[in-house]
């Protein structure tokens, strides 16, 4: 805060402020007045005549701020007396001057300040006429015009203070009196009348008598009704009368906003503050009126309610107009609050359109001008657009076809109405304004019979909701452009989703014909591999490569069938917090066999958080970490190392493998996630697809993550994907259930299988252990019958079974009270057509996926035997 600067003449200043004598006077009605005047013409809180003194600045009048001094150094009326000129200040905490001012920090909160210096002789500012408000804001010009003239009233009442000083060493102190107040009346900047007990009007200043358009003497002896309209001159008679008696006051002492009466019968608004000249004889008791006319301030309320109304139509019009575009009643809408804002009969509005090079106009909208059957059909069709506007010689075609403002507000004097049918409803007011967009004239809209006559102000006050109009009409021309491409759309879209119907059957029936007879083939090699009648080694070396090059069979095939649902929308991923230490020991686990087989060192990284926890898939999250590892022992070079890392980055695990093989050249880099893509691999011993690759990049991306490699040649590869971090706080920590041996119970099992091979499989599974009864059901009929005969401790469905399917048969025995809480396991060669959650909710407590893995299935029937 800075201090105010003293002004040159500061002494000078002083001296003449001291010798007015009214530094700590009494509280002065008329200086109250003003001060009340203006906190009600100006809508502040706070209203003060401030007199600036050596270390100190004293109000001689003070609306709002409830104490009559304060110190100089933090007084804005300090500057402004400094200044020598007007100081506003809109936002306090805005200025750097005031905003640590204790005024603006302090409990008064003062955020808007304007004062004007008064002074009763050049140069030497007294003080100031200010206005304060707790809230931020601006005044107009004509405002700041209204406060100088109260800081020049309050002048006029300081150069009375003076004269009665003056006149006190000369008259006596009726004549004091008198001259006080002839001055007040004389130069007031308000209309004054004075009038007795009766209600006749004795004195009438100038003011006042330009104010209400009478002279002196028209006015003097007569009754104070003359200009007041009813209901005031009505009552004002037994109002005073009642005064007079009981003393009771509505009025006198206090200021309202009321209508005054000019000689030619028109009504005015005015502000009216009424204040009782005391005598102690009845017949001599007078009272003074003082006047303020508020016609400005009634228009600038009228113009701000009109704005308000504006936006309020344009926001609702921009906001709803989707809606009201659906009802069709978005340009009805506007039309009728064009109507009303302009206070006009008539309105419409229409749109440009260009039919064989030339320019027509369609009505979107119109005020109902029919007078007949035959003029209500024409309208009808004006608005439904099955007739145009397309004649440019007429009052409204040269508005969208010449592009012109056109007003006429005498067309029956020009006119007569001759142009118009017989019957049409007289007009007598027009304008017309063109709406233009990027200096192109894309509709029209027009009003008639207004109030008043039509200006081009008001068209100019019509912008915004000509910008409007502009922007709702390409909006309109935009949906329907758009309707049309959705409608093409459509049909794109429906023969899309019959080739991708067509492509989804033909998945399920490749993956179903291709892995029920790889589910024999591991099946059987299992067996004979793990069996109670030993091989020869010659034996055992064939059963391994049927098993071998099976798995490779049904890698391939899961692959291909897994990048072709992902490619058709077929697949989908289960996202759940998941341990990201485990997930990848899980992983490894398998993978150790194979890098024994390659002699590469797998080097996990040890220091992995436990408490590391991502949101993924944990199969497809396993799967696409074995794929990169698996890659990385393959390519590796002999005794090589393939190094497993897990690094957070922000709100991402950043999952690498590294290998120290060959690397991989620049130019084959873009070529690696593309499917079938080995990048000469093909032609050597190492087995692969090719679609690894690109399917792990799809299921990393389901899984919301990115995947990448960083490859130098002879410096090896570190390949990577990304996970989000799941919430700690959600995740779930499982710790691992011992599990029971189910050899140890009498179990019996119920298959539901019609494929022969797939029967002799799991009999052959049960012979090697002992602890199990199976009981075989070639349909859904025979095994309901079975399991209602022999109920069974758990049920192994197959899906696709003839007749009854499997997910039939499991709701019929849920419903069944014998077999309903049966245990029931979906198997399927359908590579997983419905997702386990869709299963689950079918009532299955698991789900196998053939060809079956014999050690999967092991664990999975102790696991929910156990329960």
């Amino acid at each position: 805060m800075s201090d105010p600067l003293l002004p040159v003449n500061e002494t000078e200043r002083l001296q003449h402020l001291h010798e007015l004598a009214i530094l700590d006077s009494g509280r002065d009605a008329a200086f109250d007045r003003l001060t009340e005047l203006a906190r009600d013409l100006f809508d502040t809180p706070i209203a003060l005549v401030s007199l600036v003194d050596k270390n100190r600045q004293w109000f001689k009048s003070e609306q709002g701020f409830n104490c009559t001094e304060t110190h100089r150094d933090i007084s804005f009326c300090s500057h402004a007396i400094s200044l020598g000129e007007n100081l506003i200040i809109p936002d306090t905490l805005a200025d750097e001057q005031f905003r640590d001012n204790p005024l603006v920090t302090g409990e008064r909160s003062i955020r808007f300040y304007a004062g004007i210096p008064i002074s009763i002789s050049d140069g030497l500012h007294l003080g100031s006429f200010c206005i304060l408000d707790t809230r931020p804001r601006t005044l107009s010009a004509r405002e700041v015009l209204r406060l100088e003239q109260l800081a020049r009233q309050a002048e006029e009442l300081i150069r009375l203070h003076q004269q009665t000083l003056i006149l006190a060493r000369e008259k006596n102190e009726v004549g004091i009196s008198r001259a006080r107040y002839r001055a007040i009346v004389d130069s007031a900047a308000a209309g004054i009348i004075r009038i007795n007990h009766l209600g006749t009007i004795l004195e009438v200043n100038p003011f006042a008598q330009q104010l209400l358009d009478y002279s002196e003497e028209e006015l003097k002896g007569q009754n104070v009704k003359v200009i007041m309209p009813n209901p005031w001159a009505r009552e004002h008679d037994d109002y005073l009368s009642r005064f007079m008696q009981s003393g009771q006051a509505k009025i006198i002492g206090k200021g309202r906003e009321v209508e005054a009466r000019r000689k030619d019968g028109t009504r005015l608004p005015i502000h009216l503050g009424v204040s009782e000249v005391h005598s102690n004889q009845p017949e001599e008791r007078q009272f003074i009126g003082i006047l303020s006319d508020l016609q400005d301030v009634r228009a600038a309320q009228r113009a701000e309610q009109q704005e308000k109304a504006l936006l309020k139509i344009l926001h609702q019009g921009l906001t709803d107009y989707q809606a009201l575009l659906s009802k069709d009643k978005l340009w009805a809408f506007l039309m009728e609050a064009l109507r009303e804002l302009t206070d006009s009969e008539y309105a419409f509005i229409g749109e440009v359109l260009l039919v064989d090079g030339r320019k027509a106009l369609k009505l979107h909208a119109i005020t109902d001008l029919s007078w007949s059957k035959e003029s209500k059909l024409l309208m009808d069709k004006l608005v439904a657009g099955d007739m145009l506007l397309s004649n440019p010689d007429t009052l409204i075609g040269k508005v969208f076809a010449d592009e012109e403002l056109i007003i006429d507000n005498k067309m029956q004097e020009r006119f007569e109405n001759s142009h118009l049918p017989p019957g049409h409803p007289e007009l007598y007011r027009y304008m017309g304004v063109p709406i233009f967009d990027q200096g192109e004239v894309i509709g029209m809209f027009a009003i008639a019979n207004g109030q008043k006559d039509y200006q081009p102000e008001l068209a100019e006050w019509l912008n915004p909701f000509t910008s409007t109009c502009a922007l709702l009409i390409r909006l309109y021309r935009q949906m329907h452009e758009r309707e049309q491409i959705n409608g093409q759309l459509r049909q794109a879209r429906d023969a899309a989703q019959q080739a991708s119907q067509a492509k989804s059957e033909f998945l399920s029936s490749m993956s179903h014909e291709l892995r029920t007879p790889m589910n024999a083939i591991l099946g059987f090699a299992q067996l004979l591999q793990s069996g109670k009648h030993p091989l020869t080694d010659r034996q055992q070396r064939h059963v391994k490569q049927i098993y071998k090059s099976g798995q490779h069979l049904l890698a391939l095939i899961n692959d291909v069938l897994d990048l072709a649902r992902i490619e058709a929308g077929r697949i989908s991923v289960s996202l759940e917090s998941l341990n990201v230490r485990e997930m990848m020991l899980d992983a490894l686990a398998g993978l150790q066999p194979i890098a024994d087989q390659y002699q590469i060192l797998l080097q996990p990284d040890e220091s992995t958080d436990q408490t590391i926890w991502v949101t993924a898939d944990y199969t497809r999250c396993q799967q696409v970490l074995i794929n990169l590892v698996t890659n990385a022992i393959k390519y590796n070079r002999p005794e090589g190392q393939v190094f497993i890392r897990c690094k957070t980055q922000g709100n991402q695990l950043r999952i690498e493998v590294e290998d120290t093989g060959e690397g991989i050249s620049s130019d084959q880099l873009e070529q690696l996630f593309q499917p079938f893509s080995r990048l000469g691999a093909e032609n050597s011993a190492i087995e692969g697809t090719g679609i690894g690759l690109a399917l792990s990049q799809q299921l990393v991306e389901l899984m919301q993550g990115r995947i990448g490699v960083e490859s130098e040649e002879h410096k090896g590869s570190c390949f990577w994907f990304t996970l989000p971090l799941a919430d700690q706080s959600s995740a779930e920590h499982h710790n691992p259930t011992q599990k029971t041996d189910a050899e140890q119970k009498g179990i019996h099992l119920l298959y539901v299988e019609d494929n022969p091979a797939n029967q002799r499989l799991l009999k052959a599974f049960v012979d090697e252990h002992p602890a199990y009864r199976l009981s075989l059901a070639s349909s859904a009929e025979i095994a309901l019958e079975m399991a209602a005969s022999d109920i069974p401790d758990l049920i192994l469905m197959d899906l696709d079974l003839p007749g009854i399917t499997g997910v039939q048969a499991q709701k019929m025995l849920s419903r069944n009270p014998l077999t309903r809480k049966i245990p029931v396991i979906a198997v399927s060669a359908a590579a997983s057509d419905k997702c386990r959650s869709e299963l689950m909710s079918d009532g299955f407590i698991d789900y196998l996926n053939k060809p079956l893995d014999l050690d999967q299935l092991l664990q999975t029937l102790q696991k929910q035997l156990e329960h």
